[in-house]
């Protein structure tokens, strides 16, 4: 990978990595959440690779920064979908805590990255 300068991102790739678990999450949810919460959690999840991507294309920094801010709330998004996941006792706390560890890593390379373009 590497023909666009996103995808030599850590951030990036921190972001599919995310991905790959929420899949993963995604599919131990029990069948009538499989279309609802499932569906809802994956599209954040997604979100947040793609507002990386378009945020980095040629774009300023405050642009960039605008769109890196968007991930940031699909990642929110992401967190309270694992709530409710929890909360309903879906998937176990020691399950999520894997999801939840990366997902704290993402959030703090994306804010680590929105610094280092403001400054």
């Amino acid at each position: 990978m590497g023909e666009y300068k996103f995808q030599s991102l850590y951030v990036y790739q921190l972001a599919l990595d995310y991905i790959d678990h929420i899949y993963d999450l995604a599919t131990c949810l029990p069948g009538p959440e499989r279309f609802n919460l499932s569906s809802q959690v994956i599209r954040a999840a997604t979100s947040i690779a793609l507002n990386i991507a378009e945020g980095s294309t040629g774009q300023s920094d405050k642009e960039q920064i605008r769109f890196l801010s968007l991930a940031l709330r699909s990642f929110l998004e992401t967190v309270a979908c694992i709530d409710l996941i929890e909360k309903r006792n879906y998937i176990s706390i020691n399950e999520l805590e894997g999801v939840r560890k990366l997902g704290r890593n993402l959030f703090y390379k994306i804010t680590r990255f929105m610094k280092v373009l403001r400054d």
